[in-house]
């Protein structure tokens, strides 16, 4: 993802590429790993980098525990963040919103402009329905099951009505086959599959009738839209927000 964001960065008029990290491939000229055109960049070892190179803006798609030690520095160091990294607790979130005082954080789970429309359409289609299930598809190389994406819309969807039909089920043949109980008791399903992307489906069902939401995102391009939108806007928000349809008054 790293690479691509790069690429997405030094190809937007308005943005100016200035840093990148990587441990992995520290020392090395960024035009290796990403098509960011004539840019001449070497990949950094450490966030401390962003400070040499006044970044304004930095963006974070890393893993949990790297996401929290960057997100600590940039903080501390008055550095707008644009994070796309899962896993994120309610403590984290709180954390971050008294760590955050002379700069903002974007923390969103999907950055693609149609996952954000389906998790707000979720939101506004659950007072009409009384059942509900979430199913969500991702590559086989996810660690996290449920996906911060499922999470978040089900958050919403439980918020948004608290008349949802209980679980008819009385015995599972396979154990686990109704998936998993989110906010709300709505149930959701993970599935990890070769071949996949970021994909998620909203089932609604009501007497005589259903509907159903999808979301298919099948290259990583998909999120880059909304990556460039986040890395324009921070700036001008406040604090920590949580959720890329924040910014875009959806």
């Amino acid at each position: 993802m790293g690479s691509t964001v790069c690429a997405a960065v030094a190809a937007d008029p308005d943005l100016i590429l200035v840093a990148a990290v990587d441990p992995l491939h520290a020392g090395i000229d960024l035009g290796t790993v990403a098509d960011v055109g004539r840019i001449d960049l070497q990949i950094a070892r450490t966030v401390e980098a962003m400070g040499a190179a006044a970044v304004d803006v930095a963006i974070d798609f890393t893993h949990i525990d790297a996401a929290r030690i960057n997100l600590d520095w940039l903080a501390a160091n008055g550095v707008h963040a644009v994070v796309g990294t899962s896993g994120f607790t309610e403590a984290d979130i709180a954390r971050y919103r008294s760590a955050f005082t002379t700069s903002n954080c974007l923390i969103a789970p999907n950055f693609a402009i149609s996952a954000v429309l389906m998790m707000r359409f979720a939101e506004l289609a659950a007072p009409y329905f009384d059942t509900a299930e979430v199913i969500e598809l991702h590559h086989d190389q996810k660690i996290d099951a449920p996906s911060g994406t499922a999470m978040m819309t089900l958050e919403r969807m439980a918020a948004a009505s608290s008349a949802w039909a209980p679980d008819p089920t009385e015995r599972e043949v396979v154990p686990g086959a109704r998936g998993g109980e989110g906010p709300g008791g709505i149930r959701v399903h993970s599935v990890r599959l070769r071949g996949l992307v970021a994909h998620q489906e909203v089932i609604l069902g009501a007497a005589g009738q259903s509907l159903t939401l999808r979301q298919d995102s099948y290259d990583r391009s998909s999120f880059m839209p909304g990556v460039l939108l986040g890395a324009k806007r921070i700036a001008a928000a406040d604090g920590v927000t949580v959720g890329l349809d924040r910014l875009l008054d959806v």
